[in-house]
């Protein structure tokens, strides 16, 4: 018995030594539970606050500017514009833009002097069923405290005769409010992030662990050639995952095909180029399949809990936000979300479009040189 405790403790300092002298797993196993433990703490708030909202006010009198302040008052939904219609109001949910627009129609006023019910309708991006229904609760709550019994009393006693205010919520896109809906577009860019990333960090680094990576350096292929026959076929598998996800939230959720599928096709390529690209770089940074398998992790966990996916943005901390500008997991769940759902085009989701298209060619290009010259 004590001879098995004595080998058992070699094999425990053994294991210590080798792994205290490996600055990378120190890094992965220390530094970044530490860095991500801050980071996602403040991350996760399944709290709906600071809903973009557009104001369409053709009453534009006194009463409804008040109402309209006092409804904006307490935080939950936030003005980000106005426009003089709902037409045009309605574009700010078609680009993502906004989530709410609050219609005031004319003749507001004078219906709540004439002791009329006054209208105040409420236009829903129903494609986040979650923001829409705190939004939708937000606004009914509001005109069910300005219609309470007593104050109209009061009011009446005073010699004072107004209406009560109602309002009529119409929902765009998800009517129901069906939550998967929402959620299979971002469970389909996550699984992507995961089998264009991780899994081909673990596969490069498994060539490169067993020596057949160096014996085909030796041959005459040139190293360009090397990185895209290694990438295609993860990308290939990629964009059949991607078919496969589709064709399941189609006919099993019920979730709506809209939008042009060719800037849908373009966004899963550019959004490919920077798993594929990150996936090599981790390759590169990565001695064994276990520092690849952490380091596809460590990338892949963050970046599904800044993308918007799980948490609202607009709940993170204002620092932390602009952490999410960077996370090309963000941009694409918006450009899936908004082709899919809304039915958007090249024009509503440009600016989505363009930076994976930066962040691919400056990830993946700058994977490929290290790649390169870790070779040589």
């Amino acid at each position: 018995m004590t001879r098995l405790l004595a080998m058992l403790a070699a094999v425990v300092r053994k294991e210590v030594r080798q792994t205290v002298r490996d600055r990378r797993m120190m890094a992965l196993l220390i530094i970044a539970p530490v860095v991500q433990l801050f980071v996602f703490g403040h991350a996760v708030n399944l709290e709906v606050d600071d809903v973009p909202t557009v104001v369409v006010d053709r009453d534009a009198t006194r009463a409804s500017r008040t109402h309209l302040r006092r409804l904006l008052a307490d935080g939950t939904l936030t003005q980000v514009g106005a426009e003089t219609s709902a037409e045009e109001a309605e574009r700010w949910l078609e680009e993502g833009r906004a989530a709410v627009v609050l219609v005031v129609p004319e003749g507001f006023e004078r219906d709540l002097v004439r002791g009329r019910p006054a209208e105040l309708q409420a236009i829903l991006d129903g494609s986040d069923p979650n923001r829409a229904g705190v939004a939708a609760s937000a606004v009914s709550g509001y005109a069910a405290r300005e219609s309470e019994v007593r104050v109209r009393a009061r009011l009446r006693q005073l010699g004072v005769q107004r209406g009560a205010v109602r309002t009529r919520a119409r929902v765009l896109f998800n009517p129901e409010l069906d939550t998967a809906i929402y959620m299979v577009p971002g469970v389909a860019a996550m699984l992507l992030l995961l089998i264009t990333t991780v899994i081909a960090a673990m596969g490069l680094s498994r060539e490169r662990e067993r020596g057949t990576l160096e014996q085909i350096l030796v041959t005459p292929v040139p190293s360009g050639v090397l990185i895209l026959g290694k990438i295609l076929p993860f990308a290939v598998i990629g964009l059949v995952d991607f078919g496969v996800a589709l064709v399941v939230g189609a006919f099993v959720f019920d979730m709506p095909l809209r939008g042009d599928f060719v800037v849908l096709f373009g966004a899963t390529v550019l959004y490919l180029l920077v798993t594929l690209g990150m996936g090599l770089l981790i390759s590169t940074l990565s001695r064994s399949q276990q520092q690849a398998f952490m380091g596809g992790f460590l990338f892949m966990l963050p970046a599904a809990l800044l993308s918007g996916i799980m948490t609202p943005i607009g709940s993170m901390p204002e620092w932390l936000q602009p952490l999410t500008l960077v996370n090309p997991l963000r941009h694409y769940a918006e450009v899936l979300r908004g082709v899919l759902l809304r039915g958007a085009g090249l024009a509503e989701v440009s600016s989505q479009v363009a930076v994976l298209a930066a962040m691919g060619a400056f990830v993946f290009g700058f994977a490929a040189l290290r790649f390169r010259n870790s070779t040589r």
